[in-house]
């Protein structure tokens, strides 16, 4: 396993559509696990390939209770609305006002090409479409509201 260097915001790669992964294989499972360590060590709840400089349809997703591994994954089902603060490992140190929905549901594959569904609300929903996002190019700051101040990340905080 190795930790691999996380892009900014101002790299091309993040704003690039990735492809879909058709190879199940040791090089899948390299990358998955060196997004495992790069995740622990920046200590993020999510990472998508491409902020590692890969454009393939992979992400992890850490709901608390394990780190999912998803590739190829779809939202497949949405309800309801939060807005609150999201930060991003590519972007760090700021934080923006975005609304995601409340409750997600994700089709994906495991690293060895099964295909399964997670689903989770609030926080994980929110990691779920944020990464997602990722996959298509898109930034959160492309998508939210305003930027947060340090008043108010400190308000939310409380």
């Amino acid at each position: 396993m190795g930790l691999r260097k996380i892009l900014t915001d101002k790299e091309p790669a993040l704003h690039k559509v990735c492809k879909p992964v058709v190879n199940f294989d040791q090089r899948l499972h390299k990358l998955l696990d060196d997004m495992h360590e790069t995740l622990a060590e920046a200590g993020g709840v999510g990472l998508a390939a491409p902020q590692v400089g890969i454009l393939r349809r992979v992400v992890l997703v850490d709901n608390g209770e394990e780190v999912l591994e998803l590739v190829n994954p779809t939202l497949v089902e949405t309800d309801g609305i939060q807005e609150g603060p999201e930060g991003c490992l590519s972007i760090p140190g700021k934080y923006g006002l975005v609304k995601r929905p409340f409750y997600a549901k994700v089709r994906a594959q495991d690293r060895n090409g099964n295909w399964y569904e997670a689903e989770g609300e609030e926080l994980t929903a929110r990691c779920f479409c944020h990464e997602l996002d990722h996959l298509d190019g898109i930034v959160y700051t492309e998508i939210m509201e305003r930027f947060l101040s340090e008043e108010e990340l400190t308000e939310e905080a409380e």
